[in-house]
């Protein structure tokens, strides 16, 4: 009897893409822009094509995920539309015309005995990306990485299985066509949770993780982790509502970062009222009208019988959900306070007409984006001008907010001398 080869572990097979990817990313490296261009555009029109096929994998997704009582907000970043994938390849296609990071010179100097000194942009090389739900991320850190030049590894979730490898097979397609390697865009084929594991180890072979997903994925990711990573926790966005602002305007950026879109990580989870703000009734009435519920400090529950008591942690919760922490606070100071002290640093926002203060808390806040008189769920790097995102990174190395092209790059230095020997 011929003896069977044994299966692969999920480590050898992590270690197997990843070693191919990295011979990958050396020939992406050299493609020039126009060519990586061309590729996205593929890849963009091949994913189109393929829209019956990946709409049926995701309602398989959406139905086993309601089946097995996933939240409204997981289900609600899980569902894709003939509308979502349409905004899926019109992301590529952006993201295909963008300058082109890589090559690109950041400073230069000529030394006094004359040798000529450049720090010039280059790809940070494979990305290993883990994730969950959000099957736009499979094309999205695609598109971001073949055009930034780097090789990328995708590990999306269980729930998104037939999402992933219905999206990822049409990228692939595409890419191919455009003459990209095909080992340039891989998704490890196996749910083995120990695959997450091998790519957190895998110091020598992936040289980032990006985790994209829950606070559980995230906080291990960052505590397991032997490849540096870029990421956020959780997404506890505040909106100070300053006495001078504009009540409609108010009213209806509150209304907005809160309830445009509950699950995603831009949404406001509290919203600050200065004690002197003239309509907080304003604020309130219509978040409640839309269904919101309100857990409020003392003086926020006098402005409406409907506001219900507010627990300690809650101003320490993202909810991703129609639930809204709301504070009445003594001013500008009293407010960034109060932000310092919950929030997670990743997106906070006033609305004001004093111009003043708006710059004091553009300053002073501590937080990847800080925004004035714009609602939240603008936190987003198509948003942004930057065609899609790999992610928000609220850390304070190497890049910060929206993550996109310029943030998967790193730089080396050129020298170029003339014969130059150190004394």
């Amino acid at each position: 009897m011929i003896a069977q080869p044994a299966a692969e572990s999920a480590t050898e097979v992590v270690e197997r893409l990843a070693r191919a990817g990295r011979m990958a990313q050396r020939a992406l490296a050299c493609m020039s822009a126009p060519a990586k261009e061309a590729a996205l555009k593929s890849a963009a029109k091949a994913l189109r094509q393929a829209a019956p096929e990946i709409l049926a994998g995701n309602a398989l997704d959406v139905a086993n995920g309601e089946n097995n009582g996933l939240s409204g907000a997981m289900i609600d970043r899980l569902r894709l539309d003939p509308q979502r994938l349409e905004a899926m390849a019109d992301a590529l296609e952006q993201i295909a015309v963008l300058d082109d990071p890589v090559g690109r010179v950041i400073d230069s100097s000529v030394r006094p005995n004359g040798m000529e000194l450049q720090r010039v942009r280059v790809p940070i090389g494979l990305i290993g990306i883990i994730y969950e739900s959000r099957p736009n991320v499979t094309a999205d850190a695609a598109a971001l990485c073949v055009r930034s030049g780097n090789a990328v590894l995708l590990r999306g979730g269980s729930e998104a299985v037939h999402s992933n490898r219905a999206i990822h097979a049409a990228l692939a397609e595409g890419l191919a066509q455009g003459g990209v390697p095909a080992e340039a865009v891989q998704l490890v084929p196996t749910q083995d949770r120990a695959a997450v594991g091998a790519m957190l180890a895998a110091a020598e072979l992936i040289d980032m993780i990006v985790p994209r997903g829950g606070k559980s994925l995230v906080g291990r990711v960052q505590a397991d982790a032997r490849v540096p990573v870029l990421a956020h926790l959780d997404g506890i966005n505040h909106t100070f509502v300053e006495r001078t602002a504009d009540p409609t305007m108010a009213s209806a950026i509150a209304l907005n970062a809160k309830m445009r879109r509950t699950g995603i990580c831009g949404a406001m989870e509290t919203l600050l009222i200065d004690a002197t703000y003239p309509d907080p009734h304003g604020l309130v009435l219509p978040l409640l009208d839309a269904g919101c519920e309100l857990r409020g400090d003392a003086r926020a529950r006098s402005i409406d019988t409907r506001i219900q008591p507010v627990a300690d942690n809650d101003w320490d919760t993202e909810y991703l959900d129609a639930v809204l922490a709301v504070a009445v606070v003594d001013g500008l100071d009293a407010a960034m306070a109060h932000i310092a002290r919950h929030g997670s640093g990743h997106t906070d926002a006033i609305v004001t007409s004093d111009q003043m203060a708006a710059e004091r808390f553009l300053a002073e806040v501590d937080s990847a984006i800080v925004m004035h008189n714009a609602s939240s769920q603008f936190a987003d790097g198509g948003e942004f001008g930057l065609g899609a995102e790999i992610g928000i990174a609220t850390g304070r190395l190497h890049a910060r907010g929206p993550v996109a092209l310029e943030g998967l790059t790193t730089y080396k230095w050129f020298v170029r001398g003339t014969g130059q020997v150190r004394p």
